[in-house]
């Protein structure tokens, strides 16, 4: 990331104070093409029974490879599509132009560890009260057998279920769908295609963050048809879960933005996607073990406040951020 890109392609180093030097997107362009891949990535998944015709899938598992095929497919031509708009490819070497779409192998332990740290805090409540649940169901399993456990026991009770939830997992289509390949393909296609787009069109790196998750939280519209019709829920439900759903992607989505734009890595941005999924809405539902994992969520919440900035500094992330030549942003972020 250090090497300095071709001149057709070099980045200023203050996106702030005036607009990327890129080929020639405009802004109108720019927005265009970041709304065709959101309507594109919802559409793409209707093909193959409203375009090609082909019968319904016999079980839930077909009907979701089906459709891990099509976002695969969709990707891979946003990421081409993206390329193709920022002049991206031409006599570059594979790992520089994938490095413009913070697709990198360097820095990968950081990109990972840190960015896991800080959903830990954000989730440090609802992890305590999903911990205690677990404890609270094996003592009342064993009964008297259980007595006062020590720490190694709970430990390793914490540890055997984790292991045990994994191993479902690992068999089971849906989990592959929300923890595999939805994270790393709306990652693909709504941070690392449509963000270095905005960026080389002259927007400000606040208003990609604020504003550019409106796309990726639209894009989960088609909830509401598979609640409404399939499932048949309630009109009013339907809409106030989608709701619910929408208003939870656009906070994502800032959080996603924010992380992409400061490491200049996508891996930071799927780390926090699929912790975000397997854990859900950041709070406690238990009435057992409210009182605690409200406390720990607060405590979380502060540390993972003042954490924010200095776990996603862009220096943990790149051997250096002089002559920048990247799309991501980070240059701007010292």
């Amino acid at each position: 990331m250090a090497a300095a890109a071709p001149d057709e392609l070099r980045i200023t180093a203050s996106f702030q104070e005036m607009p990327v030097v890129g080929v020639g997107v405009s802004p109108p362009v720019a927005v265009a093409a970041c709304m065709v891949m959101a309507l594109g990535y919802v559409l793409v998944l209707y093909v193959p029974t409203a375009v090609l015709r082909l019968s319904p899938p016999a079980s839930l598992e077909s009907f979701l490879i089906r459709r891990f095929i099509c976002a695969l497919v969709f990707s891979a031509i946003s990421a081409l599509a993206s390329a193709a708009l920022l002049g991206v490819g031409r006599d570059m070497d594979i790992s520089v132009m994938l490095s413009f779409f913070g697709i990198r192998k360097d820095h990968m332990w950081q990109a990972v560890v840190f960015p896991l740290l800080l959903a830990s805090l954000l989730y440090a409540g609802s992890l305590a009260s999903k911990l205690l649940l677990v404890v609270y169901a094996r003592r009342e399993r064993e009964g008297n057998s259980w007595r006062k456990p020590g720490l190694c026991k709970i430990f390793s009770v914490v540890v055997r279920s984790l292991l045990e939830n994994a191993l479902a997992s690992a068999h089971n289509v849906v989990a592959w769908r929300n923890y595999v390949v939805a994270p790393f393909t709306e990652e693909l296609v709504f941070r690392a295609c449509m963000i270095p787009l905005l960026l080389c069109s002259g927007f400000r790196i606040q208003t990609i963050i604020f504003i550019g998750p409106v796309s990726f939280s639209l894009a989960h519209l088609n909830h509401f048809m598979e609640l409404y019709y399939p499932k048949r829920r309630n009109f009013l439900k339907a809409c106030s879960i989608v709701g619910i759903q929408l208003g939870y992607t656009v906070v994502f989505g800032w959080y996603a933005s924010f992380l992409f734009l400061r490491t200049g890595n996508l891996i930071s941005a799927v780390v926090a996607h699929i912790v975000c999924n397997v854990m859900g809405l950041p709070i406690v539902l238990s009435p057992r073990t409210r009182g605690i994992a409200n406390t720990v969520f607060i405590i979380g919440l502060a540390c993972f406040l003042m954490l924010l900035f200095p776990a996603s500094s862009p220096t943990l992330y790149n051997d250096s951020i002089e002559n920048c030549s990247c799309w991501q942003g980070y240059c701007s972020w010292r």
